[in-house]
């Protein structure tokens, strides 16, 4: 869930070529699945439960629109978590973004349902991208962005070996650096020291 108590600002991340990509483990009773045609309001459920988009609608144009067009992409690219009961709980999405005539690969939306979250979904779901985003794009720089209401997600990240970019950027996302860390600080103090 993102915490919109906190003031949003951008933050880029970075992933160097060579690490190993640590393997987390879904726990008992969840399962992977790449996207197929059809899951396109189950991924628009997960984004909207977490607040990404204020309506599913909201979503579901963002989808159809964004992703849609590479549908053969998305289903290589997207990959969703399920209960045993069959509910779609979680996604991440193996991209790529054009930053000036250069494709970086990347990390594109992160999200678990909030009754699902602190269970270790989003760290299996962070490595089943990596190990994805390395076999579709080779073994390059790894980038991401994301903002300081997304915290949970920063320290997975972290954990996975991403660190946070001071000046730069990728893709024309906008870098929030000096006004994020002070904010990264109070809600990550062991990771930001």
């Amino acid at each position: 869930m993102l915490d919109k108590t906190l003031p949003y600002f951008n933050v880029i991340m970075k992933r160097r070529a060579g690490l190993p990509i640590e393997t987390w483990a879904l726990p008992p009773n969840f399962s992977l699945k790449w996207f197929v045609p059809g899951d396109e309001v189950r991924w628009a459920t997960i984004e909207t439960s977490v607040g990404e988009f204020s309506t599913q609608e909201e979503a579901l144009k963002y989808l159809r629109q964004t992703y849609l067009p590479d549908g053969d992409e998305l289903s290589r690219r997207c990959l969703l978590v399920s209960a045993a009961n069959g509910d779609a709980v979680g996604t991440i999405t193996s991209w790529w973004n054009m930053t000036e005539k250069r494709r970086d690969p990347a990390i594109h939306w992160l999200a678990v349902r909030p009754e699902f979250q602190g269970l270790g979904l989003g760290k299996a779901l962070v490595s089943e991208c990596l190990k994805r985003l390395t076999r579709l794009e080779g073994d390059r720089d790894i980038f991401l962005h994301t903002q300081t209401w997304s915290h949970r997600a920063i320290a997975i990240y972290i954990k996975a070996g991403f660190g946070i970019v001071k000046r730069g950027s990728f893709g024309n996302y906008p870098n929030d650096y000096d006004e994020a860390m002070p904010v990264l600080r109070t809600v990550l103090p062991s990771l930001m020291s």
